[in-house]
């Protein structure tokens, strides 16, 4: 037996790995290869996962590990689709170069509805799938419609449960199988990997950054000043040592920033920048607090290591995230609901107390009212109950008839009159 994993970051792989560890793929007699890809806007600058010392321990439960990166260069990963017409072709090359001619039995793969994953699941048809995923993305809905060719052969969901209360909708109009993957499973795999060097940082609280400048959600400047924010929060609740860990994907451009901030405030700032999941610091640092914007490493933290957790910035995302249905609304609406805020005074503000998981599939059906149809009277509920405040953008409740729609002209004919009024004026000059 064949199967063929995908994975484009080392929370994938280790999620690949504990779900081969807890048997979620039966026994390991038959062969395992894992694609990687490097999916960040220069892969030429910045190195994929599978170079860092953290990926060692994971690499023996593959078979062989294939860089999707350097199998379709020059093309990028996320931006490469090949025609339909080149599909055939591309397909027997590709399975020829991995040695996979005779066919695959299972192809597991992350973020189905958009490349890469989308353009593996279509060049190896027509083996079935299974989808996993690593974050909170999960329990909000499928981004984009999946061609019925790949649709059809998605037979089941993996995910982490990182907040019980709520079930996935990933893929929920396809009628899949969901499994939670195992929580024991991962923390061993936490373990395996290389010990942080954390030194007299032990204990001291964690700023996570993300990386929402080069996602476009917020400005350089914006960013930099949200982790200002963050470390603003912690030096007023008495603390003078501070830990941050950049996004891999951010580079070192919010380092020097942070660091400056750090100094002008006599505080100690240690930048983290090891290559090893966040997951690794909390198992061995214990850190008293983390803080991130809405990271899935605050609910990795608080579910798996019982760290302490806090959120700053969240009610900035959710007016930012455009188009509505951007998909990190749902996470941003999860943490928002469910963490505390860390206030510039250093207190912790509790989260709204809030029905979490009849919030998450109205915010969900919003977002994507076709693809979650049946959800509509559960999420009208919810709107009417609840008002529109804070998680709803009027004119997307408009759109979907949970608001009346302004009777007032539309923008195009007030674009009509105000064109031909100028032009009558042109006339009587």
């Amino acid at each position: 037996m064949t199967r063929v994993f995908y994975a484009s970051t080392l929370f994938g792989a280790m999620s690949l790995a504990a779900a081969l560890d807890a048997g979620t793929f039966g026994d390991r007699s038959g062969r395992c290869v894992l694609i990687a890809s490097n999916n960040v806007a220069a892969p030429e600058v910045y190195d994929g996962f599978v170079t860092s010392p953290a990926f060692e321990p994971l690499r023996s439960r593959f078979d062989e590990v294939v860089d999707w990166n350097e199998l379709i260069a020059p093309m990028h990963p996320s931006k490469w689709t090949p025609r339909a017409a080149e599909v055939p072709m591309l397909s027997r090359l590709i399975r020829q170069r991995m040695g996979l001619e005779d066919g695959i039995d299972e192809l597991v793969l992350e973020s189905i509805a958009v490349a890469p994953a989308r353009t593996i699941g279509t060049l190896f048809a027509p083996s079935p799938i299974t989808v996993y995923s690593d974050g909170l993305m999960s329990y909000g809905p499928t981004r984009d419609d999946l061609p019925s060719a790949i649709g059809r052969r998605t037979e089941r969901l993996l995910h982490f449960d990182l907040v019980p209360s709520l079930t996935p909708l990933l893929l929920h109009e396809n009628e899949i199988v969901s499994e939670v993957l195992s929580e024991a499973s991962f923390t061993k795999i936490v373990g395996e990997l290389p010990a942080p060097e954390v030194g007299d940082a032990a204990g001291c609280p964690v700023i996570i950054g993300q990386y929402l400048s080069q996602l476009g959600v917020l400005t350089p400047a914006e960013e930099i000043s949200l982790h200002d924010d963050m470390l603003t929060g912690l030096v007023a609740r008495g603390h003078r040592h501070v830990v941050f860990r950049p996004h891999p994907a951010a580079g070192r451009i919010h380092v020097r920033p942070l660091q400056e901030s750090a100094d002008r405030r006599g505080i100690r700032l240690t930048v983290a920048a090891d290559g090893l999941p966040a997951e690794a610091w909390f198992a061995a640092a214990r850190p008293d607090l983390v803080v991130s914007c809405f990271s899935t490493a605050l609910a990795t933290g608080a579910r798996y290591f019982g760290t302490q957790v806090a959120t700053v910035g969240t009610g900035l995302l959710l007016e930012r995230l455009t188009p509505y249905e951007n998909s990190n609304r749902i996470p941003a609406t999860i943490v928002d609901a469910t963490v505390p805020a860390l206030r510039l005074d250093g207190t912790l503000v509790p989260p709204p107390v809030l029905d979490v998981a009849h919030l998450v599939r109205a915010v969900s059906y919003c977002m994507q009212p076709n693809r979650l149809f049946p959800l509509r009277d559960s999420a009208a509920a919810y709107v009417a109950a609840n008002g529109p405040a804070r998680y709803f953008k009027k004119r997307r409740l408009q759109a979907v008839g949970f608001l009346p729609t302004p009777t007032s002209r539309s923008v195009t004919a007030r674009r009509v009159v105000r064109v031909g009024r100028r032009v009558i004026a042109s006339a009587q000059r």
